[in-house]
């Protein structure tokens, strides 16, 4: 059997010193990447990031994704040098626009997201390649700086820049301005169809066809050799997104009035109460439509899907046993 590209996702589902054994385990089997999330005010991504780039020797370390808005540039930047500074070459930056309502919780406006965005990888860019920049857009005004290194390499970073897009706009600016798209979770495969002809679109600006772009994909996973209780582990989790995040709610095709009942339900933390409650008016199929939920070989059946319409590496979120999901998808 050909070896496959495959990454771990991990979020604030598992202590921080279990993920460090679940990255361990996922690199001894194989696993190209590691992608940590930064979702509700949780768990940040740079901590756990640079955790899992401290304990291991060549498995690469992604944010998935981190937002452009809370961070300022030069800061940002400095981050990305110094853990690349820890795991020299193994470091994505996966970028994000965020979402609502969080972001007006806590008194982001998100104006003008594709303008930002470009500003940011421009500037972003820029820094890491150890230039000095002046800049002087709509939302990034900086003057004469640069990535001041006292210890450690002095040459340009190889960081690749990611954008986690949603949005048909922000779909075809990844296409024009990032090195790749790290493509959504909570949707059926058919969902890549229209994804890669909008990433094609922005690409063509550039000269680039979409198959230039590197297209990981976050995708659920629920393994276990008992197939209900995979459904009911991968079920939890979809419920709370389809009630807290709107934009994949939107994207994962499900119907308002079962949006709008999941949300009366559940609130903002979510009780497991409220959680357990909502959880019945989320069917079965639906699951099994939107992630990669079952037995080994469902999954792995699935996930295949995910590859076929576009996905050029999984980045597999385990709902269930960490371990044996890795084991599901070894490739050493």
């Amino acid at each position: 059997m050909s070896k496959q590209r495959v990454a771990l996702y991990l979020q604030d589902r598992h202590s921080l010193q279990d993920g460090i054994k679940y990255v361990q385990y996922a690199e001894e089997k194989g696993f190209e990447a590691v992608w940590q999330a930064e979702s509700r005010l949780v768990r940040d991504a740079i901590v756990p990031m640079a955790a899992f780039a401290a304990t291991t020797k060549k498995i690469k370390i992604g944010s998935g994704v981190i937002n452009n808005w809370t961070r300022n540039i030069g800061l940002l930047a400095a981050t990305f040098l110094t853990l690349d500074d820890l795991a020299p070459d193994r470091i994505i930056c996966g970028i994000g626009a965020w979402w609502d309502p969080l972001a007006k919780n806590v008194g982001i406006e998100r104006r003008k997201p594709l303008l930002a965005m470009r500003e940011t990888i421009e500037v972003m860019r820029k820094l890491l390649n150890m230039e000095n920049v002046t800049y002087n857009g709509e939302f990034h005004k900086v003057n004469g700086i640069q990535l001041d290194v006292v210890h450690g390499r002095k040459e340009p970073r190889n960081v690749p820049i990611m954008i986690g897009a949603t949005g048909d706009q922000m779909m075809q600016l990844t296409g024009e301005i990032s090195d790749g798209c790290v493509l959504n979770y909570c949707v059926s495969p058919d969902y890549n169809v229209k994804a890669l002809e909008l990433l094609d679109k922005g690409a063509k600006k550039r000269g680039r066809r979409v198959e230039d772009l590197d297209r990981p994909q976050l995708i659920v996973c629920s393994v276990n050799k008992d197939r209900a209780k995979a459904i009911y582990d991968a079920k939890w989790l979809l419920t709370q997104y389809v009630a807290q995040q709107p934009h994949i709610a939107k994207a994962s095709g499900v119907d308002d009035v079962t949006i709008k009942k999941i949300q009366s339900i559940v609130g903002w933390p979510a009780t497991k109460e409220q959680v357990a409650s909502a959880m019945e008016f989320i069917p079965d199929d639906f699951v099994l439509k939107i992630s990669a939920t079952g037995t080994p070989d469902e999954a792995r059946a699935k996930v295949q899907q995910y590859r076929d319409t576009g996905c050029t590496c999984p980045i597999l979120y385990p709902m269930g046993d960490a371990y044996e999901m890795i084991d599901t998808f070894a490739q050493e």
